[in-house]
């Protein structure tokens, strides 16, 4: 895992995060108005909160969309997470050229879900697999 660097926006949204949610925040990344959390594993329910009340407060708070996904220290497990809850079929990944590369099989009705509007979830996903499981890239399959 390479060492992770956050500015001052990011750290801000942890803390906000956190103190109305109470689960532990590992990362955190943006893309436009959408703020991705990486929570601790087992603090899904925590985060999301009854009825997702925990997001829409963060929301409220930070005037962002927000997408929350679960750690795992299993590679696949992790890409997995990161597209809950899309049933993702398979994922396979694998080494070329000094290159990790996730391949997510996916139904094609959610290929668009997986890719977020305007490639934000996608771009979320990328980023949060290259910095904590060395990733650097991530395809989408359509079955």
């Amino acid at each position: 895992m390479s060492r992770i660097r956050l500015g001052s926006e990011e750290i801000r949204y942890m803390t906000i995060f956190e103190n109305l949610t109470g689960a532990g925040i590992k990362d955190c990344v943006h893309s436009e108005n959408i703020m991705g959390f990486l929570v601790n594993q087992g603090d899904m329910g925590l985060a999301i909160g009854k009825s997702g009340s925990n997001i829409e407060k963060v929301r409220k708070a930070t005037g962002r969309e927000i997408l929350v996904m679960e750690f795992s220290d299993d590679a696949t497990e992790f890409v997995r997470n990161l597209f809950q809850p899309i049933k993702v079929r398979r994922i396979k990944i694998h080494s070329a050229d000094n290159e990790k590369v996730a391949i997510v099989e996916v139904n094609r009705n959610d290929r668009k879900k997986v890719i977020g509007h305007g490639g934000h979830k996608i771009k979320i996903a990328k980023s949060l697999a290259s910095r904590h499981h060395n990733i650097n890239d991530i395809k989408i399959k359509t079955l």
